[in-house]
């Protein structure tokens, strides 16, 4: 909420320090490679949950707090994005690093959940500082603005959030079922295709239809080859791009920020016989990105192959065939390397596709392939879009329940003045009785 904006009757803006106590003095960083020593050979009844900005990053053989606190972000990504969560609530026996700020309601005054919705509500401008890592100190973090409704109140409030958030949880949880059904019904719509379902009413299940047959991919190219083995001589001011497999994504080559450039002379030494059926199959790392390649000024890297498909075949039918997942399960069956897979040429030559006899059926089936994707990719759309708004329906609920929108007011409680008075006078008795 802003400093200026009005607040209902009965309640009051303090700095966020009037309404918490901070412990930072109870975190502590341990870098990965220290707590991955310190967990070796420890059961998982000896962990405790290591947490930093955004949440749970690991674990530790041992624990700092003890309790209920809630966490925010003192530096990070979170600040960059106003609908991100900045602050969590942690449980029980933990650790945290010196990335979040470790708060606590002041008894009587808030609770722990009401400062956690607040949290996730205000908008941090004006109190993070930085140009590459923003970061929130403690100083500026006490100065927060920090609405206090009556008692009652609160919990009202935090009730209604909670409810409505609920009912937000439940439809977002479709939104990503729904996501994920839409992923298995694309691969289903490939799988048909290439047991020729699409085109074909008579199929026998497990059976090609009479006239298709089993070609393997070298049968069907004119060359198939991998990218450069070795680093090319980069240049600031070069024309052509130095690609690998990440930079391959559904049909297109992706030029990224930080993908290199090279001069024409690397290009001319480097280059491959490309052309426009041209296909680029990521094979290293990351497996079974595709690309088409259309006239683009690039070189290729190791972690991709290429392969120019006959003019009597379809290079989108085959494309589509190499984003199947029984291409992916053939690639990673037949994928060499442990932490890091790579596919071999001789691997991908032998890889076999489901070929009808003509180039007119196999446009007929990519002509069924895309306009079942096409209506995937809109309810896809639609989801997202349904996705975002559910993000911005949250801040609303927040913004209405930290202007006193949300729940209705109850004149008859106390005012939030005489309980921070009452708690004021408290602590200062108790710090002159210690005195």
């Amino acid at each position: 909420m802003s400093e200026n904006q009005e607040i209902p009757n009965g309640w009051v803006i303090a700095d966020l320090q009037d309404a918490v106590d901070v412990f930072d003095n109870l975190r502590k960083p341990i870098n990965f490679d220290e707590r991955e020593k310190r967990i070796a050979g420890k059961k998982e009844n000896e962990l405790y949950p290591y947490y930093g900005a955004t949440g749970q990053v690991g674990w530790i053989d041992d624990f700092i707090t003890d309790g209920e606190y809630v966490l925010v972000g003192e530096d990070g990504a979170p600040f960059l994005d106003f609908y991100k969560p900045k602050a969590y609530i942690i449980k029980g026996k933990t650790w945290v690093n010196n990335h979040a700020h470790i708060l606590r309601f002041k008894e009587g005054l808030t609770t722990n959940a009401f400062i956690l919705h607040f949290l996730n509500h205000f908008n941090y401008n004006g109190y993070v500082n930085g140009t590459t890592r923003l970061k929130l100190t403690k100083s500026r973090l006490a100065e927060i603005p920090f609405p206090i409704p009556p008692h009652p109140d609160q919990t009202r409030i935090v009730a209604k959030i909670e409810e409505l958030f609920s009912s937000l949880d439940k439809g977002i949880e479709s939104l990503k079922t729904a996501q994920q059904q839409l992923k298995v019904y694309r691969q289903a719509v490939l799988k048909w295709a290439f047991e020729g379902k699409l085109t074909n009413k008579n199929v026998i299940e497990g059976e090609l239809p009479a006239e298709w047959k089993w070609s393997k991919l070298k049968e069907i190219t004119s060359v198939l080859g991998d990218g450069l083995h070795g680093t090319p001589k980069y240049s600031g001011s070069g024309e052509y791009y130095f690609i690998n497999g990440n930079n391959l994504s559904d049909g297109k080559i992706e030029i990224k920020e930080n993908t290199k450039r090279v001069s024409i002379n690397e290009y001319e030494k480097y280059k491959k016989p490309l052309n426009e059926s041209t296909i680029f199959v990521s094979i290293n790392g990351t497996l079974g990105n595709t690309a088409f390649y259309n006239a683009e000024r690039v070189i290729l890297g190791k972690s991709a192959c290429y392969f120019n498909v006959l003019k009597t075949i379809d290079k989108q039918y085959v494309r589509y065939c190499i984003t199947s997942q029984r291409f992916i399960n053939y690639a990673h069956k037949n994928a060499t390397g442990s932490t890091i897979k790579n596919v071999g040429l001789k691997a991908m030559r032998e890889f076999e596709i489901p070929l009808p006899p003509t180039l007119e059926e196999q446009h007929a089936i990519v002509a069924e392939i895309e306009s079942r994707l096409s209506v995937c990719d809109k309810i896809e759309e639609s989801i997202e879009q349904s996705l975002k708004q559910s993000e911005s329906l949250r801040q609303s609920i927040l913004k209405k329940a930290f202007e006193g929108k949300l729940v209705p007011q109850d004149p008859s409680d106390e005012p939030a003045s005489k309980l921070l008075e009452r708690i004021k006078a408290q602590k200062e008795k108790t710090e002159s009785k210690r005195e």
